[in-house]
């Protein structure tokens, strides 16, 4: 029996564009559904904000995608993901996902010897919110993280596979070789514009997980569950709503989504 709500877009709201890398997993495990997405470009990073100032941000990007009738949420901001998500899931009645948990779970499906490396940026790793999520979920996993802030501009660069690229991921990375880590979870959205560069460090002897693409993957699992999956084959519909239309938005989203952003509205959040 059909759902009602199973033909609403999903929506997916970020500090700013790097969250199109989930938008891009949504639409290769997902085909039929419409996707609204919110970039907060005008107040990003919400790393370096307070807790308070972050769940408040979050809480007004979830309204505007509430107004906009999307039948799930998907908070694809780290940082978000890490403070907001479990009193946005309080306050609104239908399915809110971060992009934490589902990282979190396919490393630990990966790992086999136990050791997992998470890279981020430094407010995501010195929230601990994925050595939190990890350790919830297996107590005998050991952790090493390590912040890579400078992966962030060289990913919105398009510095993808330069010489410069490859010396920082070497410096960044080469000391988490000899903590024997056999998985290394990308803990943040621009990472996996860099997964060849990193996995070319490791001399891809290390298993890499996607958090981006894990939380497609559950994403779908929770639509399926609460019969909200759109099995209409039609021309889906991608919307991009931005609070702020940067100079370079186009080309960084274009690198991101790995195709044209097309029509891009920018939203006010007093609406």
């Amino acid at each position: 029996m059909k759902n009602a709500q199973s033909s609403k877009p999903i929506g997916v709201f970020d500090s700013g564009i790097g969250g199109l890398t989930v938008v891009k997993s949504l639409r290769k495990i997902l085909p039929n559904e419409d996707i609204i997405y919110f970039g907060d470009t005008a107040r990003v990073p919400y790393g370096s904000k307070s807790p308070q100032i972050i769940t408040q941000f979050s809480f007004q990007d979830a309204k505007f995608l509430i107004a906009r009738n999307v039948k799930m949420i998907i908070v694809a901001c780290h940082s978000a993901s890490s403070v907001a998500l479990e009193d946005l899931k309080k306050k609104f009645d239908l399915p809110i996902i971060g992009v934490i948990e589902p990282g979190a779970k396919a490393a630990i499906r990966a790992t086999e010897n136990k050791c997992i490396g998470v890279i981020g940026t430094q407010a995501t790793i010195l929230s601990g919110a994925y050595e939190r999520a990890i350790k919830k979920l297996s107590k005998e996993v050991e952790i090493v993280a390590k912040a890579t802030p400078l992966f962030v501009p060289l990913a919105e660069e398009g510095w993808i596979s330069t010489p410069i690229t490859y010396q920082i991921a070497r410096t960044y990375l080469t000391p988490m070789i000899s903590e024997n880590i056999d998985t290394l979870l990308l803990g943040c959205t621009h990472y996996p514009l860099l997964k060849n560069t990193i996995s070319k460090v490791f001399r891809k002897k290390v298993k890499i997980v996607d958090a981006s693409l894990e939380t497609a993957l559950e994403v779908k699992t929770i639509l399926e569950s609460n019969n909200l999956m759109n099995k209409i084959k039609k021309t889906r519909s991608l919307r991009f709503y931005l609070s702020d239309l940067t100079p370079n938005f186009a080309d960084i989203g274009r690198r991101f989504l790995g195709s044209d952003l097309g029509e891009v509205f920018r939203a006010s959040l007093s609406e």
